[in-house]
């Protein structure tokens, strides 16, 4: 057997070694072939090629692990079991860097399933090469790295303090500032799975400079980017007033109000987020969103989106208007009232329809004032049945009856309150009567108008227990009246008038 034929064996074998990897990494990226690979044993049979002589066997193998393990996570736990995590991890210290990109592909599609899953990842040992890769000459290698590193770091608390730990904060600070689009992208995606969890971690992100940078970036053109520069903005912003304030002060007001006109709906919803996170604060943070125009550029913003692109935008509203009458009055003048209460009526989504009428409730509990602009939107019946309706969610019955209580407690525009003497159940119908009976002495036009309008006759009907807080209202109300009138109105004064008839003998 010659030299040639010999070699030629070895040629053979590479060959299908190499047509098996690819053929594998082709099938993975089709989820229905994902079962009938795993039941014939691909994951053992793709470990040891890892280890091949071959290059690009060795990174075609590491690539249809990645598929496979992105997939579900028993195939992500049989990565785990089958020990190749150690494998993974001292190549991507060696490797070239095609390979490292692969191997950081599959410890990625392996962390992001849950938090053993990740934890297994620190337990090898991958976070200092990860961190080690964020310094790598190519763009590519920091991406999956960045990557990578962000999926450990979205779980838990305890994660992400590993990956600070590592030493990831400062490096993925530089990669916000390279010039490739996609890796500004993970870095700033990865710095917002880091800060999202704890005051301490999110610090941790702003003791790098890593604010300013950010903020610089809220223009920039790609609206995938500003989705995660918005979003890791917002994961500083909620913790506390002081980093609140820290991201005001990188100004991001007004340039932040352009975004919420972005075509990108993510945009929208992130950046309405970014402004909650930072009004829900203080009066003086929320005072600062109004002087730039936050509260208009919000409202508009509701207007234009619909479902869950709302929720963020709504919530805001009603925290800016928690905090004082003014800051109310200022969502008020903006025309905020008919916004939100076009959301309660339109929107499909109980827990949307919920945020509406806390806000709802917000706005219209401060004086007379306010709940008589929320009143005259008609929003109050919607929010009554809302409360009564049995296809509502325990939320939206629990949110829309607080609400129905902070508008009636101030109002005092009688013709919205009305209806309520005839629908609302006793629990509601309290607060109404308690109202009638604080405006009808003071205004005489008032008490011929609810004599004409059956009000009074409808108050009469009403039982109340004796001495309760609802007969107190009662009697409260009728002593605006002369008795005849209110014997008038009482039920059953008819049928006494008969038996006077019947009674009544001619002289």
């Amino acid at each position: 057997m010659s030299q040639r034929q010999v070699l030629q064996v070895f040629e053979q074998y590479q060959k299908a070694r190499t047509q098996f990897v690819q053929m594998v990494a082709e099938l993975a990226t089709r989820p229905q072939n994902i079962e009938t690979l795993q039941n014939a044993g691909v994951m053992s049979l793709l470990r040891p090629l890892l280890l091949d002589v071959v290059p690009t066997i060795q990174q075609t193998a590491a690539l249809a692990l990645g598929r496979l393990a992105n997939y579900n996570d028993d195939l992500a736990e049989a990565v785990v079991k089958g020990d190749i995590l150690p494998q993974l991890v001292y190549s991507l210290a060696e490797q070239n860097r095609f390979y490292k990109k692969a191997a950081a592909f599959v410890l990625r599609a392996v962390g992001k399933h849950s938090p053993q899953l990740a934890q297994a990842i620190v337990d090898c040992g991958a976070l200092d090469t990860l961190v080690i890769c964020l310094e790598d000459f190519d763009p590519g290698v920091k991406e999956a790295a960045a990557w990578a590193l962000g999926y450990i770091a979205r779980h838990n608390t305890e994660l992400s303090q590993a990956v600070v730990d590592a030493g990831a904060i400062p490096l993925l600070v530089l990669c916000i500032q390279e010039p490739e689009i996609a890796l500004k992208r993970i870095a700033a995606s990865a710095l917002s799975d880091i800060s999202k969890h704890s005051p301490e971690l999110a610090q941790t992100v702003v003791d790098a400079g890593a604010i300013a940078h950010l903020a610089q970036m809220i223009l920039n053109p790609d609206a995938k980017l500003k989705r995660q520069v918005l979003s890791a903005l917002s994961q500083i912003a909620k913790h506390s007033v002081d980093l609140a304030e820290m991201v005001v002060e990188a100004e991001i007001f007004p340039v932040v109000l352009t975004c919420l006109k972005d075509k990108d709906e993510y945009v929208k919803k992130n950046a309405c987020t970014l402004i909650r996170e930072i009004a829900k604060h203080t009066p003086e943070l929320s005072q600062l969103i109004v002087n730039a125009g936050g509260v208009a550029a919000v409202i508009d913003c509701i207007g234009s989106c619909k479902g869950n692109i709302r929720l963020p935008g709504i919530m805001m509203l009603g925290y800016v208007a928690a905090h004082s009458e003014n800051l109310a009055m200022a969502v008020i003048i903006s025309k905020g009232v008919p916004q939100l209460s076009i959301c309660l009526s339109e929107e499909p989504e109980d827990h949307i329809k919920a945020a509406a009428a806390w806000a709802l409730g917000q706005l219209g509990r401060h004086t007379p004032e306010h709940a008589r602009a929320v009143a005259v939107t008609n929003t109050l019946p919607v929010l009554l049945s809302l409360y009564m309706s049995p296809e509502s969610s325990e939320d939206l019955q629990l949110k829309s009856k607080k609400a129905i209580k902070n508008i009636l407690q101030k109002c005092t525009y009688l013709p919205a309150l009305e209806p309520f003497l005839y629908d609302a159940p006793p629990n509601i119908l309290k607060h109404v009567v308690g109202q009638f009976s604080k405006v009808l002495p003071h205004d005489s036009k008032a008490r011929r108008l609810f004599v004409t309008s059956g009000g009074l006759k409808k108050v009469q009907e009403i039982k109340a227990e004796p001495g309760s807080l609802l007969q107190e209202y009662i009697n409260s109300i009728n002593n605006c009246y002369p008795e005849e009138i209110v014997r008038y109105y009482s039920p059953g004064y008819s049928d006494t008038l008969l038996q006077r008839v019947d009674s009544y003998q001619p002289l």
